[in-house]
Parts: C-alpha cells; structure tokens; sequence
C-alpha cells in the first residue's frame, strides 16, 4: 500500500512539475522557403488555466495575443484564432524541448521549442533587389494623417516629382495580410510600393502609401479590422491630399494591389474626388468563388492529384457557406455550427486526404482558420457590388500565371461589371507570364516569389504610368 502511495504521489508530483516548466518563455525558428524566422511563446499559469502571448522579433512584432493554450499530460496546444495558427506539440522533460508542428492557415512547420534563450541575432540589412531605388530624385515627405472615424492615425511617405508641374497623385493600397508602407513580406524580401512609388514620380505622378493600421508607424489594431476599415483609412488618405493646399488640385487616383483592388471601387463611390482607378490582380468575381480557384490553382501547383484536388474544393465550397450563413451568431453560436459542418463534411474523407491529421486535428484547424474577424467579412464579399457603380476611368491587370487571384475569371468579372456600369473609360490588360505580384514567373507558385530578382515587370510598370499621364 505505501508503494502505492508512493508511486501515485510521485506521478502527481510529475505532473506539478510539468505544469511549473510548460509555463516560461520558449524560443523556436521555423524555415519559410529558406527564410528563418524566430517565433517566441510566452507562457504564463493562472489558477488552472494557461495564456500565451507570441513574439515575432524578425518581424518586429512583441506581445501577440492567443486564444487558448491547453496543457494535458506532455501535450501542448496554442491557438490565435485572429492570425489561422495553431502550435501542437509534445514536451519532454529530460531536454526541456517541446517539439511540433506549427501551423498557419494551409501551411505546416516543423518547430522545436527551447527554454534556452538563442544567441542574440545579428542585424543583418535585407539583400537589396535590383529595382530597390538607390537614389531619389525628388521630394519626400513622411506624413501622418487621421481617419477619425476610426480613431486611427495613419503614417506614410508621400513623394512628389522635382519638376514643380504636377497634376495628378495616386495612394497604393495593399493587398491582404499587415504591410507597412511598401507592401514588404520580408520572407519574399520584395519591396513592391516602394518600386511603383519611385517608378510613378520619376514619371510625374505624385504618390502618397502608408502603413496599414496598427503596422509600422501607424496606429490601430490591426487583427481588428475588417476590409470595410481598410477602405475607411484608403478614404482618409483621399481626404488628406484633398486638406492641403499643395496638392488638392491635382487628379486624385488609387493604385489597389489584390485586396487593394477590391478597396479602391468602395472608395472611389464614396469620395467622387477620386478620378481614376488601377486595380492590379484585383478581385472580380464574388470572394468564396475567388478563394475556391485560389486553393484550386496552388494545390495544382503543389501536385495535389486530382481526385484531391476535387474533394478539398467541395469541402471549402461548404465551409465558406456557413462561414456565410453563420456570420451574425454569437461566437460560441458560430463556432458549433462550423464545427457540426465540418465533421459532416469530413465524414466521407478517405483517411490518406487528411494528411496524418486526424478529424478532429482538421477541425480545430480550420475553425481557426475561419474564425478571425477579417475573414468572416472577406468572405461574403462581392466586388460587383461596387464594379457596377464605378463611373471613372480604370486600368485593370492581371498576370495570367497569378495564382492568388485568377486572371481569367476575375478580368472577365471586372469587365462585365464596369459595362453594367455604363463605364466606357476602362482598359482591361492580362500580362503573359507574370504571377501575382506582377513578376516574370516560371510557373506563378507563390514559393517562386523570393526566388525572382524581378520585383516588379518594367512592362506593367510603364504600362500604368503611361495610362496614367494620358487621363
């Protein structure tokens, strides 16, 4: 009996002490097509119940909140709903490691967690692209400006031409996902506003971009924002040219990048001072629709078999409905209902289609996945809705090898549209060969992205500033 007692203590002092060593901050790096980035997990115990903040030091972002952190046995489980991740692990006392998988949205990473604090990493500047400006022939001002509405200030860089004689300035609007002034990924070390903006007032065009909300200089919660707020800081970029003196009788036009592009037709019906607009790899058919093909074409690209390719569509043709249908419940409402999709859905998936995972492991992952404020909104959108109102000049493009934003359906989308508009001032141009962010591609897989040298084609770039200066 005392060696019974003995054993079950000791197994619930085993317990104490996983408890007491899960709790502290764990250090890991996860290899993004050959970029290393750090992730950093703190974690601290209240009561019975865990909370993780997360740390993204190569991205310079500290204290990123979680949802849930759970801790049975040696198993470790952290979500962030609002950022589609999910960290599982397996922790082992004898090397204090947690090793796992680190998941977000569609990609997995293997990291390995340590409680042993790394080197301190040496700053090392990003390798410079060929089409980084090393020179700027002409003014710049760094600029902050209120969307009061919101409550946000809003800061950016705007460059106006040497030559004194300038009537038109455009803002670049960004595509999906937190980006500072200059549309910067750092895993793809590509600098994309920073070259349309040197490229467009080398050519007379004034320029104004700004960090999205709660990103760089700017304030704001980003995770909190929905497309429908990005517009708003996009209007009071327009509303800011049109306050100073200097620069409120030129042309007012929008440059909007993917998401971008689904922002500037909002914009431009609210605020008529906007006289044009470019969409580059813009949205033109409903959003469900776009991110079925968007799965479609990288899981092609990937070498998904067929067969495979066909079960995952049905699968987030599904998903995205109830995202659709459910999107005014109450949270815990909304998670149970995709939950019970889910698991019907899934029913009929053969084992080797859930890649290891288990069921339950491809549910919790793409309620996460769904959950975030910014998608539920995303999804249910519909550029027609302001396509078919635009009464201004537009440029559309897109390269037909994007693989994000397809460029058959979604040009034909903006096409049909605008004439539905009555709009006869629109061009609509598809690129040969180039991939979402407008680069000369092999085959327009996202993970070519940091292998091209090109940032922008020089092609698309004179074409939008030739169109530009005609208007």
């Amino acid at each position: 009996m005392k060696k019974l007692t003995f054993t079950l203590l000791s197994f619930l002092m085993m317990g104490s002490l996983y408890a007491q060593d899960i709790a502290k901050t764990w250090y890991g790096t996860i290899s993004i097509q050959g970029t290393a980035l750090r992730v950093v997990f703190n974690i601290s115990k209240t009561g019975d119940s865990y909370i993780t903040t997360m740390d993204s030091p190569d991205q310079g972002v500290k204290g990123i909140p979680t949802d849930k952190t759970t801790f049975s046995g040696n198993q470790l489980i952290i979500e962030a709903s609002k950022m589609a991740l999910v960290y599982t692990g397996t922790y082992t006392s004898e090397s204090n490691t947690i090793t796992g998988i680190f998941k977000q949205g569609p990609g997995e990473l293997p990291l390995t967690l340590s409680a042993t604090a790394p080197e301190p990493k040496k700053v090392v500047p990003p390798e410079v692209r060929p089409q980084d400006p090393k020179d700027f022939p002409y003014r710049q001002e760094d600029v902050m400006f209120d969307n009061a509405q919101a409550g946000v200030q809003l800061a950016g860089t705007l460059t106006l031409p040497s030559s004194g004689k300038v009537n038109k300035i455009v803002v670049l609007i960004s595509g999906s996902g937190p980006q500072n002034r200059n549309e910067e990924i750092q895993a793809f070390n590509h600098r994309p506003f920073l070259v349309w903006s040197d490229w467009l007032t080398r050519n007379n065009i004034a320029v104004l971009r700004y960090d999205d909300r709660g990103i760089g200089k700017s304030t704001g919660i980003y995770k909190k924002a929905t497309t429908a707020d990005f517009a708003s800081d996009a209007e009071a970029a327009v509303r800011y040219i049109q306050s100073r003196v200097d620069l409120k009788t030129m042309k007012i036009g929008l440059i909007g990048h993917s998401e971008g592009g689904l922002i500037a037709p909002i914009v431009a019906n609210q605020n008529k001072a906007v006289q044009f607009i470019v969409l580059l790899a813009g949205p033109g058919i409903p959003i469900d629709e776009l991110l079925l093909e968007q799965n479609e074409d990288q899981a092609r690209l990937a070498g998904a078999p067929a067969d495979m390719i066909k079960m995952s569509s049905v699968l987030n043709k599904t998903l995205y409905t109830a995202v659709k249908n459910y999107n005014d419940l109450p949270e815990p409402a909304f998670q149970e209902k995709i939950d019970t999709v889910l698991h019907d859905a899934l029913k009929g998936f053969p084992v080797d289609a859930l890649g290891g995972r288990s069921m339950a492991q491809v549910i919790s992952e793409s309620k996460v996945q769904v959950s975030s404020i910014w998608f539920k909104y995303f999804v249910g959108m519909d550029p027609a809705v302001d396509l078919k109102r635009v009464k201004c000049p537009v440029l559309a493009l897109n390269g037909t090898l994007d693989s994000q934003v397809r460029s058959t359906s979604n040009l034909s989308g903006i096409r049909s549209n605008l004439q539905k508009a009555g709009n006869t001032k629109f061009e609509i141009v598809a690129m040969p060969g180039l991939n979402h962010l407008f680069q000369k591609s092999t085959t327009g897989a996202v993970s070519e992205y940091k292998e091209i040298a090109e940032t922008v084609n020089p092609e698309v770039l004179q074409k939008v500033s030739t169109w530009i200066n005609r208007i």
